[in-house]
């Protein structure tokens, strides 16, 4: 990929190379990303289909290109080395093309995080689509980073747990997987969903709480995204004896990676 440009727009049907600095004024409505390492991807299908239902609310009008997006955008991923493609729609009536792929390495992969609750409700736009609120989630983690955590917690205006700012939270409680319900607005998460099918099949009883970050005080915690795969909680403020230690993770990550399936 060297000396090529890393961000491309859909014309014609075929991915090409474009320069970023004409969509400054460019709204991104819609987005989806995923981990790519040594062309190997997990659940790329499913990533697809969320950003397919993104566009169905944005842009239904664009839901014709989008086969056609796809497969250009499998053709255009790296068989080798780490990476992090974002796939965007930008909201722009004044370019003819709004469908793009953008190119990153992916940084290096944690296995644990720790948690810092945003001290207000949750600010964001709309957090059921992912892509308008992307620069907000990443302001919101950068105030979490300034308090010496990895990641922001949003609470909605009860005060009842809804999700990361740019990732999922799940806990487990008397053997149950748990996690905030669908009642609450939160993002569809690509991982979550693979480890509700894991537990499923493993015979694992999961359920929906809503709750207040304290009532999750001694219980083990993951954090979970498409980049990390489950990261472990180890520090949160909000807990006086803090989380628990983690006897569940180390299964459900050597299932998630077996999920990774060759590009071609």
């Amino acid at each position: 990929m060297q000396g090529e440009s890393l961000f491309f727009c859909l014309r014609d049907g075929e991915l090409v190379a474009a320069n970023e600095s004409n969509n400054q004024d460019a709204r991104l409505a819609a987005a989806d990303s995923w981990l790519v390492d040594d062309g190997r991807v997990r659940a790329l299908d499913l990533h697809f289909a969320r950003f397919r239902s993104a566009i169905a609310r944005v842009a239904p009008d664009h839901e014709r290109y989008l086969d056609k997006f796809f497969e250009a955008v499998v053709a255009a991923l790296p068989r080798t080395g780490r990476w992090f493609p974002r796939i965007e729609f930008h909201a722009d009536a004044a370019s003819e093309h709004h469908l793009h792929l953008r190119l990153r390495e992916a940084p290096e992969s944690q296995n644990t995080a720790t948690l810092w609750t945003l001290d207000e409700a949750d600010p964001r736009f709309d957090s059921t689509i992912k892509g308008p609120d992307l620069s907000l989630g990443q302001q919101l983690r950068r105030r979490a980073n300034i308090n010496g955590a990895d990641e922001a917690v949003l609470l909605n205006v009860d005060g009842l747990l809804l999700e990361g700012a740019l990732s999922s939270l799940v806990w487990w409680r008397d053997g149950v997987l748990c996690a905030p319900g669908p009642n609450l607005a939160w993002l569809p998460s690509v991982t979550r969903e693979l480890v509700w099918q894991l537990a499923e099949q493993m015979g694992i009883k999961t359920c929906f709480e809503s709750v207040k970050p304290q009532s999750l005080n001694g219980l083990e915690i993951w954090l979970l995204s498409s980049l990390h795969g489950i990261r472990v909680v180890t520090g949160w403020s909000e807990l006086p004896d803090g989380p628990a230690n983690a006897e569940h993770a180390d299964a459900f990550n050597r299932r998630l990676r077996m999920l990774a399936k060759a590009l071609d």
